[in-house]
């Protein structure tokens, strides 16, 4: 798979499970305030226009599962991540989808 493919994507079924066993790192691409709202907990916020300049910050030893509203800035943070050569997979409906699922989500507190 190229460099320049789109990163593959992971349900929420399957990331609350790999988020349990600790093999992922969560990064939330949306707004602060977005974010506040609800969250994975354990997710990190950077917003999208800000994870260029924090690559250097972000692991290379774990998957690193992009998040945010509905799956399209995220899919856009995980191509950066991708390019830059993480690990990277891309939550498919967002958090939409994981609050659809019924899984727990976490307000307040910035990271």
């Amino acid at each position: 798979m190229g460099l320049f493919t789109r990163a593959p994507s992971t349900d929420p079924a399957d990331l609350a499970e790999r988020l349990a066993q600790g093999s992922v790192y969560i990064l939330d691409v949306r707004q602060p305030n977005e974010w506040r709202q609800g969250h994975i907990h354990g997710s990190r916020n950077v917003p999208l226009m800000q994870v260029k300049s924090r690559l250097a910050t972000l692991p290379r030893d774990k998957t690193i599962v992009t998040v945010c509203a509905s799956g399209h800035r995220s899919a856009a943070a995980a191509r950066t991540l991708r390019r830059s050569g993480h690990q990277v997979e891309n939550l498919k409906g967002g958090m939409h989808a994981w609050s659809q699922a019924a899984l727990p989500v976490e307000r307040g507190r910035t990271r």
